[in-house]
């Protein structure tokens, strides 16, 4: 039976989607204009037997699926051969929970799909039907209002109150923004008229009607008589009406009395019809069995020819399009309701008075400044003017070169400068300096400058400070015109504290999106932290992931601080109790889910996504695959070796460095070395207080000859062991390559707000040491770029001499090798090397145009080996290594002995 019912229904959104309602989010159940609900049901008697052959059917999946499908908790622990069992334990309870985190969320939301594209409902988009549709999540709120310039800022204009229309049991608030008749223009005969609002056109406006459209519609949808009974809607029941009672019928149910059941009626129709041709009889027959509740009165049994004649008709959609009218006839006869560049607030009523914030969804926001407060912008350019994509994304590279950047300090004058700038001075740079991506930081919208973009106020906004958001898309379009990818630093550890501007006390509760209490602020940075377990704010946070990726084409993330995300503790904790540390009570489970739903989705909606994720504390698993117990990020960041650079640049006298601390560290964990992303020193060198390379080794030495060659030596060497020996990515900061000799420090009140040290010597480039360290660097990018170093495999390290503070190791046909002594040189040098043959240097750190002192003649960078046992290798390389060099062999020719 068919029957009107409320268990599952079904309605039409703004964004003309058809999806089931109550799998929506909580506020997607406004329905426009109206909703259809439908229910199939079965007899009473099969439900009880049906229920339990679903649930036996259920639970006997749920035990086999997880195996059919190669989904293992405990994958990667057994593959790595980790006995731990509290730890085990620990994963498959995380898997169990994950389970039902995804049951909850597809009681919600149609689907993982749906649960990552809240923007596509929430905050400010134009509706066809002309009109603008705002919707943002305040469950502590009891009356909310959109506030702006183009309502004379009145909080009564457009509301929605508690209760009403616009607001749900989750706490989400629609408003509806009219566009504005002008002047003589009269409303439309057509209710739900639909605009397209791209193209510039006049259909519906060509003379033809309505109700001409709809009448053509009709004339070839229907068959000649098929649309009778619907312009006639009594004939039927009339006629059926006289023939059972005549023609003067009773006209009162008094009068009507008893009259026999339905079965029987149609019965009696049935045999008197028997001998009618079948064109005469309904296109289906009744079927009781008896076992029918009441309201179970029959099963309609249609006929298979009728019903394969109603699916083989095809809706009459485009006479439906040919009534939506073009952008031209809207400006026309509209004003917008909210303009381009309009500025807007959300207005709220609390239980502890009126709040004015910026919506939490807002695509631009201009931020707090010189006492103003902060507003949000609509950003609805014309088609005309909007911005168009005009390269596709580069392909997936097997290696990653990134080139890490900061908009606001990425110019040589003493300001803030913008994309624009970015986009006509940076990027070639970068392209001409051989890497293949750029990461850049601090671009969501930001509290104060001087916080490099860590502390984010507006998770959709691209930072108004740098430009707007098309120049934000023409920056990366150009990137993928340049081959190069773009990666964002996202920062979803933690948020700004910050209420006006923020997501802080948001609806006036301390509970909307953070934890309460101390457990919602950053025990070190006054910030908030997330909390990962409400459903909403997850909705939230993903739906940020997938947004920058839908709207401005990204390519990547690196997650920053994810220790300070899952541990409670916030990473500021010791770590000496093997994996119960990873388990504790101290683990933030929630977060971890956030994390490993976060990959899922985004590699599921975009398989060539790049994650990467940066965790001091190295979480068992970072970079395993979701199926076998991992949390599914591409690459890791190994953030001790810089630690250990500057360590030993700072407090350790050079001939005291230890080789086996420093292979040791570079490599970190040998099972993950081919996920490791390795950089000798990032923005954290330059911006957060401290100091760059080449500000420790080449500051103030320019005049001592011997200090200035041991600087310049170190620095490449350096950057050429770390990049090298590391896995298939390598990072570098902004200006680093040709060893910026001078500190980042952002304007603040400790320098009297100066800029003079917020920007990058560009000029350095052209001639001295900086451009002979830019041309090493470039040359070393071009071995990976040219030849594949980083994507042959993981090195094969087979020399470490502490002694002689030397290192050696192969990888694929290439051989590295580096004499760290600052002082004693080596002629003959033995190192091994597994294949007999010729090898020829391909690059010397002590060529004179990398600054060097050109100590090795032409005729040795051909060295043949000789068949004798070295470092466990059949054969060996004698080489000649002055002191602080480092050469790179490749395998020219195969001898066979």
């Amino acid at each position: 039976m068919v029957s009107l019912s409320n268990q599952t229904s079904f309605s039409f959104y703004p964004n003309n989607r058809f999806v089931p309602e109550k799998t929506r989010l909580g506020a997607a159940g406004l329905n426009f204009p109206r909703k259809i609900k439908v229910k199939v049901t079965c007899f009473a008697a099969d439900q009880p037997r049906q229920q339990q052959q679903k649930k036996k059917k259920s639970q006997s999946q749920s035990t086999t699926s997880d195996a059919e499908s190669g989904v293992n908790p405990v994958g990667f622990l057994t593959k790595l051969g980790i006995a731990d069992r509290i730890f085990a334990q620990f994963l498959r309870e995380r898997h169990k929970a994950l389970k039902d985190l995804k049951d909850e969320i597809l009681k919600r939301h149609f689907d993982l799909r749906d649960l990552a594209s809240g923007f596509e409902l929430l905050g400010m988009h134009r509706h066809m039907e002309h009109r603008v549709d705002f919707m943002d999540w305040g469950p502590g709120a009891r009356y909310g209002a959109i506030i702006g310039d183009f309502n004379g800022w009145s909080p009564t204009e457009n509301s929605a109150r508690e209760g009403l229309f616009g607001h749900d049991d989750y706490g989400y608030w629609f408003i509806i923004l009219e566009d504005k008749l002008r002047e003589g223009e009269e409303p439309e005969e057509l209710y739900f008229q639909q605009y397209n609002y791209v193209d510039d056109y006049d259909k519906g406006d060509s003379g033809v009607t309505a109700e001409e459209v709809f009448q053509k519609a009709n004339d070839e949808y229907w068959e000649p008589g098929e649309d009778r009974f619907i312009k006639n809607r009594y004939e039927v029941p009339a006629k059926l009406y006289e023939q059972l009672f005549g023609p003067n019928s009773p006209q009162t149910l008094e009068d009507l009395g008893d009259i026999p059941d339905a079965e029987t009626r149609y019965k009696q129709y049935k045999e008197e019809h028997k001998n009618d041709p079948p064109s005469n009889l309904p296109p289906c027959d009744i079927i009781d069995d008896g076992r029918g509740k009441p309201y179970d009165i029959y099963n309609v049994v249609t006929s298979p020819e009728w019903t394969k004649k109603f699916y083989e008709k095809s809706p009459p959609i485009p006479y439906w399009l040919e009534t939506r009218k073009g952008r031209k006839a809207w400006l026309n006869k509209y004003i917008p309701a909210v303009p381009h560049g309009s500025k807007y607030r959300l207005y709220f009523n609390t239980p502890d008075g009126p709040l004015e914030r910026v919506p939490a969804w807002a695509t631009y926001v201009q931020p707090e400044d010189e006492g103003k407060q902060a507003y949000a912008i609509h950003w609805e350019p014309s088609p005309e003017s909007a911005y168009k994509w005009k390269h596709s994304k580069p392909d997936k590279p097997k290696s990653l070169r990134i080139y890490e950047c900061h908009v606001g300090i990425s110019g040589s004058e003493a300001k803030i400068s913008s994309f624009e700038e970015f986009t006509n001075k940076v990027l070639p740079h970068v392209k001409r300096a051989g890497y293949n991506a750029i990461q850049l930081i601090g671009i969501p919208e930001h509290k104060d400058y001087y916080t490099v973009g860590y502390r984010v106020t507006n998770f959709f906004a691209v930072s108004s400070r740098f430009g707007t958001p098309d120049d934000f898309k023409r920056l990366v379009d150009e990137a993928h015109g340049l081959g190069l990818l773009v990666f964002l630093d996202i920062v979803h550890s933690y948020a700004a504290a910050d209420q006006m501007v923020g997501l802080s006390l948001f609806d006036g509760s301390n509970d909307c999106y953070f934890h309460y209490g101390k457990r919602g602020h950053h025990k070190h940075w006054g910030t908030r932290m997330f909390k990962y377990g409400d459903l909403d704010v997850f909705h939230f946070l993903i739906s940020n992931l997938n947004w920058w990726i839908t709207e401005y084409q990204v390519d990547g993330y690196q997650f920053h601080s994810l220790a300070s995300m899952i541990y409670t503790h916030n990473g500021f904790a010791p770590f000496n109790s093997g994996f119960d540390d990873y388990c504790n009570q101290y683990v933030d489970r929630d977060a971890l889910m956030y994390l490993i739903m976060a990959n899922e989705i985004l590699h599921d909606l975009h398989p060539d996504i790049i994650t990467i994720a940066e965790d001091a504390t190295y979480y068992p698993g970072l970079c395993e695959p979701v199926s076998q117990g991992g949390l599914g990020f591409d690459y890791y960041v190994n953030l001790s070796a810089t630690e250990m650079w500057v360590s030993l640049l700072d407090s350790v006298p050079d001939s005291e460095w230890s080789m086996s601390k420093i292979v040791s560290t570079l490599v970190a964990n040998k099972e993950y070395t081919d996920k490791m992303l390795s950089y000798a020193e990032s923005h954290n060198q330059s911006i957060s207080g401290g100091r760059s390379f080449a500000e420790i080794l080449l500051g103030g030495v320019q005049k001592e000859i011997k200090l200035l060659d041991r600087g310049v030596s170190l620095h490449k060497m350096i950057r050429l062991l770390t990049f090298t020996i590391g896995g298939r990515a390598y990072l570098n900061f902004m200006g680093n390559e040709f060893g910026h000799p001078e500190r980042v420090e952002f304007p603040t009140q400790s320098n009297k707000f100066s800029f003079s040290l917020a920007n990058r010597r560009w000029d350095l480039l052209e001639s001295g040491i900086h451009h002979q360290l830019f041309s090493f660097d470039k040359d070393v990018m071009d071995l990976d770029k040219s030849k594949g170093i980083l994507s042959r495999g993981l090195p094969s390290i087979h020399h470490v001499n502490d002694t002689n503070m030397v290192i050696s190791f192969s990888r694929g046909p290439f051989l590295f090798i580096f004499n760290f002594h600052p002082s004693d040189s080596y002629e003959k040098y033995g190192v091994g090397v597994e294949e007999a043959g010729e090898y020829t240097m391909i690059l010397n750190s002590d060529e004179t145009k990398y600054g060097g002192q050109g100590l090795l003649q032409q005729d040795q960078y051909l060295q043949r080996s000789i068949s004798r046992r070295i470092d466990g290798q059949r054969n060996c390389l004698e080489v000649s290594l002055p002191s602080r060099t480092a050469q790179v062999y490749k395998l020219t020719r195969i001898l066979r002995i």
